[in-house]
């Protein structure tokens, strides 16, 4: 199955986009004769079988994603996730020829859809929790109307669950971990069931709301550009900003931070920034691993990492690493670092 990355990463450049629902995308494959003995199961009423692929069986995922793999094969304007499918092209010739394409497909494989899940030749388009265009993605009102709508939590089970619909968005949210911290110790093991409301806790559920009201959006990364990954590090903990330039002007790809380890606070200022860039690197190899980029850094002397000799171990380990990629390194004013000294220092 594609990761949600993968998928965003595919749409870059992408006008039109129509998506189209399976009608209950389990039920339409179809069990081999030798294997439906294996369905049996127990009712009141006695023992039945499933002639029809059912829900929860240890390899419904994968024979659904082998199938949907092997129907959409060579068809590269069309992507899949579980039984969502979303035809995405440049120009409004070549989507109606990709849909003709795609309804033949379906048709030789029995396949049926669901007329009224289905949105064709759009410009914006809800897929798996994000609202599409053309080279920006952003949240699904839907889903932020849940989380504002939402009575504050009141349990640990609550609290989980607002975390986890929230932490779907993190990628839009600057130092999401550090922010929900409050919330999230208090579901660990040995904590009371009943909430302990604080002023810490209130100002962490109130912050994570604000920020997902603001309607954020990130570019579609493209790989026709260069990207920029500014970091930075503070006591507290690292950030990361991947971003590229549309118009002469630097926009968001995506953010990333993390809280420091006791171990990692004990870093020598040089350390925590050199860290900052080896994980954040390791955080958006996926966009990184081959091409050209430029790094941005507002402690000058890492800006000699291809070319100074480092006594330190540990940043020797880390420049061996980064020789992996091929970046240009620039140093830019603190002032200017505003983003990913944002993320850092959040978590203070």
């Amino acid at each position: 199955m594609p990761t949600a990355t993968d998928l965003f990463r595919r749409l870059t450049g992408s006008k039109i986009f129509s998506k189209i629902d399976l009608s209950k995308g389990y039920w339409q494959i179809p069990v081999r004769e030798e294997d439906i003995p294996k369905t049996a199961f127990a009712t009141p009423d006695g023992t039945y079988e499933c002639l029809r692929m059912p829900f929860g069986m240890v390899n419904s995922g994968a024979t659904l994603t082998r199938g949907m793999r092997k129907m959409l094969k060579g068809m590269k304007n069309v992507v899949y996730y579980w039984d969502d499918l979303l035809v995405h092209t440049e120009t409004f010739a070549e989507h109606l020829e990709t849909l003709r394409e795609l309804f033949s497909r379906l048709t030789k494989a029995n396949l049926t859809v669901r007329p009224s899940k289905c949105i064709l030749g759009t410009d914006n388009v809800d897929f798996i929790g994000h609202s599409v265009k053309e080279g920006q993605k952003g949240l699904l009102l839907e889903n932020v109307t849940k989380i504002l709508n939402a009575p504050r939590p009141e349990t640990k089970k609550q609290v989980r669950s607002f975390l986890g619909l929230a932490g779907y968005y993190r990628e839009f949210i600057p130092n999401f971990a550090a922010i929900t911290a409050p919330l999230s110790d208090m579901t660990r093991k040995g904590c009371p069931n009943r909430i302990l409301w604080g002023p810490a806790q209130e100002k962490a559920y109130q912050t994570v709301r604000d920020l997902m009201s603001r309607d954020p959006v990130l570019r579609l990364p493209d790989t026709a550009k260069e990207f920029i990954l500014r970091t930075d590090a503070s006591d507290e903990g690292i950030g990361a900003m991947l971003m590229q330039e549309h118009g002469g002007k630097p926009f968001p790809v995506s953010y990333a931070s993390k809280k420091l380890s006791g171990a990692e606070k004990n870093y020598s200022t040089m350390e925590k920034e050199c860290l900052a860039i080896v994980w954040g690197i390791k955080k958006f190899e996926l966009y990184l691993q081959g091409v050209k980029f430029v790094l941005q850094t507002d402690h000058k002397p890492l800006t000699y990492l291809n070319s100074a000799k480092f006594v330190n171990n540990r940043i020797m380990r880390w420049v061996m690493y980064l020789q992996n990629f091929d970046m240009r390194v620039e140093s830019i004013k603190g002032s200017d670092n505003v983003g990913a000294d944002f993320l850092s220092r959040v978590c203070e």
